[in-house]
C-alpha cells in the first residue's frame, strides 16, 4: 500500500506540471485547448529522439520544453489569425500532432530502459549525498523498516521542481504581461480598449501552457522508461481534474493558492486512481472509467455541497424573519392591551 502510494506521489509531482499547463490555458486564459493531448507526447518524443541520439538528457529535456511552446503557439495562431474556433484549433493540432509525434519517433514506441535519463542521473546523484541512507535509519528506528521506498530522489526533486515552476509562474502572472494575460481571459473586449494585443497575449499563453505540458511528458517518459505515441490520450481530462480537485479540497481565492492547489490535485488525484485500483472488481482498463468518475465528482460534490450551505441559509433567514415578525405582533398586542 505505502509503496503504491509513494509511486503515486512521485508521478503526480511530474503530472503536476501538465496541470499547471492546464490551469493556464483553462482557467487563465478561458480557452478549453485539447493540444494537451498532442503536447504531451510531443515533449516525450523529442526527449526520448535527443537522448537516444546521445544528447544529454538535461539539453533533451529543454528541447522537448521549446517544442511545446511551439505546439502551444501554432495553436494560438489558429485561433486568432485563423479565425478558427478555441476547441476546433485544439482538436486540429492535437490530430496533427498525432502524425508529427509519429514523424519524429519514427515508430510508434522508444524504449529508454537502457539509456542514461534525467531520472537515472538525479539518481545516481542522489546516492552520492548519502541522504537515503539517513532517512533509511531514522525509519528503521521507529520501526518502519518495512515502508522505506528504494530512493527519495525523484519524489523530492520533482515536487522541488513543481514549486520552483510554480513560483515562476505566480511571479509571472503578476508582472504587467502576466496581468494583460489574466485580463484577457477575464474580459478580452476590456483588456483591447487598453490598446493591447490580445492575439500575441494569447499566443503567448497557449505557448507556456503547452511548454509545461511537453516537460511533464518529457520527464513521464523518461521516469517510466519509453515514449509511446498513444501515451497522451486523455491527458486533458486528467488535468482538468487535478485543476478542480484541487481548487474543491485546497480552495483558489488567490493565484499563489490556486497554483499550489494544482500540485496537490495532482498528487491526490494519483492517489486516488492507485487506491482505486486496488479494488478487486477495477482493472488497469478501467484507469479511464476512473479519470470520468472522479472528475464528475469533484464537479458534482463541491456544488451540492454549496447548494446545502445555501439551504441552510435560507432557513435562518426565514427563521431569524419569522421571529422577529412573531415579536413585532407581540408587541403590538401588548400596545393594544396597555391602551385598552
Amino acid at each position: 500500500m505505502f509503496t503504491a502510494i509513494f509511486g503515486s506521489v512521485e508521478a503526480g509531482a511530474m503530472y503536476a506540471l501538465m496541470a499547471l499547463g492546464v490551469y493556464l490555458s483553462f482557467r487563465i486564459l478561458d480557452f478549453p485547448d485539447l493540444t494537451v493531448d498532442g503536447s504531451f507526447v510531443t515533449g516525450a518524443a523529442v526527449a526520448a529522439v535527443l537522448i537516444i541520439g546521445g544528447t544529454s538528457p538535461i539539453i533533451a529535456t529543454i528541447a522537448a520544453l521549446f517544442a511545446g511552446f511551439l505546439a502551444g503557439c501554432i495553436t494560438g495562431l489558429l485561433h486568432t489569425k485563423g479565425k478558427i474556433n478555441p476547441l476546433l484549433s485544439g482538436i486540429l493540432m492535437m490530430i496533427a500532432l498525432y502524425s508529427i509525434n509519429l514523424r519524429i519517433m519514427g515508430k510508434s514506441n522508444l524504449s529508454l530502459l537502457n539509456e542514461e535519463t534525467l531520472i537515472s542521473q538525479i539518481t545516481e546523484f542522489w546516492k552520492g549525498l548519502g541522504i537515503d541512507d539517513g532517512i533509511a535509519s531514522l525509519f528503521s528506528s521507529i520501526g518502519l523498516s518495512n515502508y522505506i521506498p528504494k530512493t527519495w530522489a525523484i519524489l523530492i526533486i520533482m515536487i522541488l521542481l513543481a514549486l520552483i515552476i510554480k513560483v515562476l509562474i505566480d511571479r509571472f502572472l503578476k508582472t504587467d504581461i502576466g496581468l494583460a494575460i489574466r485580463a484577457t481571459g477575464d474580459n478580452e473586449t476590456m483588456i483591447r480598449s487598453f490598446s493591447a494585443n490580445t492575439d500575441t497575449l494569447k499566443v503567448l499563453g497557449l505557448g507556456i501552457s503547452n511548454a509545461l505540458v511537453a516537460l511533464s511528458g518529457a520527464l513521464i517518459g523518461q521516469y517510466s522508461g519509453f515514449s509511446d505515441v498513444g501515451m497522451g490520450i486523455g491527458m486533458i481530462v486528467i488535468g482538468l481534474a487535478s485543476v478542480i480537485i484541487g481548487e474543491a479540497v485546497f480552495g483558489a481565492k488567490n493565484i499563489v493558492r490556486a497554483t499550489l492547489a494544482v500540485i496537490g490535485g495532482a498528487i491526490l488525484y494519483r492517489i486516488i486512481v492507485s487506491l482505486a485500483l486496488r479494488v478487486k472488481f477495477l482493472e488497469t482498463g478501467d484507469m479511464k472509467l476512473i479519470t470520468a468518475f472522479i472528475v464528475v465528482c469533484a464537479l458534482v460534490i463541491p456544488k451540492a455541497i454549496d447548494f446545502q450551505k445555501e439551504k441552510q441559509k435560507r432557513r435562518r433567514r426565514l427563521l431569524a424573519s419569522s421571529t422577529k415578525a412573531k415579536e413585532k405582533s407581540g408587541e403590538s398586542l401588548a400596545a393594544i392591551k396597555t391602551d385598552l
